[in-house]
């Protein structure tokens, strides 16, 4: 991300984990930053369970690579985060058991090789009350889960006030000003109605969800997923459990988080449905039946930003001045980290621009039509 000296602002579009990871970053390096947000509460940070699990998702080849850097990265990144906001943020590296129904399934997951094989008893010894149907698995100690929906968030929109950031809640992003290439300001509306211009020369989209709605033809969706939590007894389950199509992730105070529906035919469509909780529901009784008779606590929904191969986009756009951050779809909080690291290092060493290469906005083929050339789409940020 070029600088156009310390005295501009960078203004971030998107108030979630990801922008607010970047406006944190920013205000480190004495940037003056400004974040513009329509609501900061419909973010995915807000809603998502908070995995930091590169190996026990499965994921491969480049996206691998850059979970696996976040996740170096994260303890450090946590600590800067609680020193200027002097809020914890609930990080927690607990480990992360994957079951499956047979020792064959389980040798042939693309990850296998960075955990530790487990038969039927030692997976009950790792989760105790695990369903019967589950006879092999995989223990991933290194991965683990930090808790954003109610520590990590906050802790960061602290530490950005700390920092100077200003936050301007309730506003869209009618148009991208562009002169000759450049990024020279964005016009945006707020809730009640009126309009303002808010002239930058640097901004990040972090739109999550919603990007495509400002900039059409970038390849971002809306994932829907429920999901819901239970309280627990504490230590009921000390590891994450990684199921198929269900997880578990349990707090330090008992409280057992769990996810989560997937559901790109949904769009932007509010609201909890029948077959959603009890897809949740029959998940948690099949990983861990005892838990099912835990107390409910709290149902909730929220969007994820999908992309055709699941992974985000990162990097320059073609207007001079924007800087892509978006479409990390279920995996927004583990690479948070290590995307402020690759879009903020000046001067980035050769490998890791090799990997940010990986993440461009335009690896799937070149577009129908230059999706910048009409910058007047009002967006969700």
């Amino acid at each position: 991300m070029a600088s156009r000296g310390m005295d501009g602002v960078v203004v971030v579009l998107g108030g979630g984990l990801i922008g607010l990871t970047i406006a944190h970053q920013l205000a480190r390096r004495g940037r003056s930053v400004h974040v513009l947000s329509r609501s900061r509460s419909e973010a995915a940070g807000f809603v998502a369970a908070g995995m930091l699990a590169p190996h026990a998702e499965g994921l491969a080849g480049p996206l691998l690579e850059l979970g696996q850097r976040s996740l170096e990265r994260i303890p450090a990144w946590v600590a800067e985060i609680e020193a200027d906001s002097g809020l914890a943020s609930g990080l927690r590296p607990c480990g992360i058991v994957v079951p499956f129904s047979s020792a064959a399934e389980r040798d042939a997951y693309p990850t296998a090789h960075f955990g530790e094989p487990l038969d039927r008893p030692a997976l009950e010894r790792q989760v105790p009350g695990l369903g019967p149907s589950w006879r092999a698995g995989l223990l991933f100690s290194q991965d683990g889960q930090i808790d954003n929906r109610r520590r990590l968030m906050r802790a960061l929109e602290r530490a950005c006030v700390a920092l100077g950031v200003v936050f301007e809640e309730g506003s869209e992003v009618s148009e991208l000003l562009v002169q000759g290439g450049r990024l020279e300001g964005v016009r945006r509306r707020r809730i009640e109605g009126s309009e303002a211009v808010l002239t930058c020369g640097e901004a990040v989209l972090t739109c999550g969800a919603w990007s495509a709605q400002l900039l059409p033809q970038l390849p971002v969706r809306p994932i829907k997923g429920q999901m819901l939590s239970l309280q627990g007894p504490r230590q009921a389950l000390r590891r994450v459990l990684f199921g198929p199509g269900t997880y578990l992730v349990p707090r330090d105070d008992g409280l057992l988080v769990v996810g989560a529906t997937s559901e790109p035919e949904a769009g932007f469509s509010a609201g909890l449905t029948p077959q959603g909780q009890r897809q949740l529901q029959d998940g948690l009784a099949a990983l861990l039946p005892e838990a099912a008779h835990w107390p409910p606590m709290e149902r909730w929904w929220g969007f994820r930003p999908g992309t055709p191969d699941e992974a985000p986009l990162l990097g320059p756009s073609p207007i001079e001045g924007l800087t892509l951050a978006t479409g990390h779809y279920r995996n927004g909080v583990l690479l948070a980290a290590v995307t402020a690291d690759l879009l903020l290092q000046e001067p980035l060493k050769p490998e890791l621009e090799r990997l940010l290469a990986a993440f461009r906005w335009d690896r799937f083929g070149a577009p129908q039509s230059d999706p910048f050339s009409s910058p007047s789409v009002t967006a969700r940020v």
